[in-house]
């Protein structure tokens, strides 16, 4: 696999850097989780499949697990010996907490100088906000995103993915990798300093343009993909299930609504989104709410327009598509997994589909640092 031979030595808890480690495992590196007695806190958080939480098995599948204490001298001799010949050491620490520690990247980098030390944090390593407590919600929150989200009432909504998180381990692999690969010109690893709230402000190319073209927030009645557009919406169905158009060409609106016996409508797309589109999305609302979704779904079938029935994260993973792509993996014991998006025609990534127990692997890596890790 393309990471093997790898070794990453992973502190972070919760998403962003255990999301970006897993990346890594699913493709051969070693990644050492290294965690405190108590575990990673993700190991409590809801409900739980074989005596572990789905969402710790979903972020830690081939991991190994060793549990020590950082505030002991055994703990700190036994991270300076995993670190030695480590290529990668992940944190998700408030900035400084490395450092009090005894592990900041000035010591580690001296000690090992081919390491890449990366950090992820919600706000980074400086900047007025760096000691602000913060996950998920509160950097969205600070950061605009939240008010893309939007309920029926107007007021800002939670949203279903932790896209803080997620993204941020996203640029955090990617900034790894690119540090990686720099080192086989220079033989010198790098200090990568990734923020939540960073990633979500270079997220936002399509969502631009009032604030800095009108210098103003965006009116979601008025904005292409937030409401103001007739066909990148939400329609509800005769069940009360939803349906989205979700592709505003020309020739998607000419599908669907000559097959619908009112191509009139059309024009009202031509002057872009905005409030004069709505007796198209009145047009449209009712129509959707003659047949279930079913009957929606069939009925759009081999016609070529945007159009996604709303499915429930369950029925997600039943369909046909999710398991063609292998992106639903079944492990021997019978339970779901999630797959590796990343997909390579040479050496794919091999998910290894099991879970490590809290310190399952202290006797392997003490047979490396004995006197670290034994010593009383």
């Amino acid at each position: 696999m393309k990471l093997e031979g790898l070794k990453v030595v992973d502190l972070s808890v919760f998403l962003p850097g255990p999301y970006m480690t897993l990346m890594m495992a699913d493709h051969g590196a070693e990644v050492v989780k290294v965690e405190p007695p108590g575990g990673d806190p993700g190991r409590e958080i809801g409900p739980e499949i074989g005596g572990e939480t789905v969402f710790f098995r979903a972020m830690n599948r081939g991991k190994k697990s060793i549990v020590l204490d950082l505030k002991s001298e055994n703990g700190k001799r036994a991270l300076d010996a995993l670190v030695a010949d480590a290529d990668v050491f992940v944190e998700s620490f408030r900035p400084g907490v490395m450092d009090r520690l005894g592990f900041g990247p000035a010591r580690l980098r001296a000690m090992n100088p081919r390491l890449v030390y990366c950090s992820i944090s919600a706000f980074g390593q400086d900047g007025p906000l760096r000691d602000a407590p913060a996950h998920d919600l509160a950097v969205e929150a600070r950061s605009g995103a939240l008010t893309l989200n939007r309920g029926a009432d107007g007021a800002p909504a939670i949203p279903g993915v932790a896209a803080a998180d997620m993204l941020a381990s996203l640029h955090a692999f990617g900034a790894v990798m690119t540090a990686l690969y720099r080192r086989e010109t220079t033989g010198k690893g790098d200090r990568v300093d990734i923020a939540m709230f960073d990633a979500l402000l270079s997220a936002y190319p399509n969502q631009l343009g009032a604030a800095l073209g009108l210098k103003r927030e965006p009116v979601h009645a008025e904005e292409r993909s937030l409401g103001g557009a007739a066909f990148y919406k939400i329609y509800e169905t005769a069940d009360a299930r939803h349906v989205v158009l979700g592709g505003q060409e020309p020739k998607f609106i000419r599908n669907l609504l000559t097959a619908l016996e009112r191509p009139d409508l059309a024009a009202l797309t031509e002057a872009g989104p905005g409030r004069h589109q709505q007796p198209l999305m009145d047009f449209l609302a009712q129509t959707f709410r003659t047949r279930t979704l079913a009957e929606w779904d069939a009925w759009f079938e081999g016609r070529d327009v945007c159009f996604s029935p709303v499915k429930g994260i369950g029925e997600a993973l039943g369909e046909p598509q999710a398991l063609a792509r292998e992106m639903v993996l079944t492990d021997l014991a019978g339970e779901i997994h999630i797959g590796t998006a990343g997909r390579f025609a040479d050496e794919p990534a091999r998910p290894t589909l099991t879970v490590p127990a809290l310190g399952e692997h202290q006797t392997i890596y003490a047979d490396r640092i004995p006197a670290a890790l034994n010593e009383d």
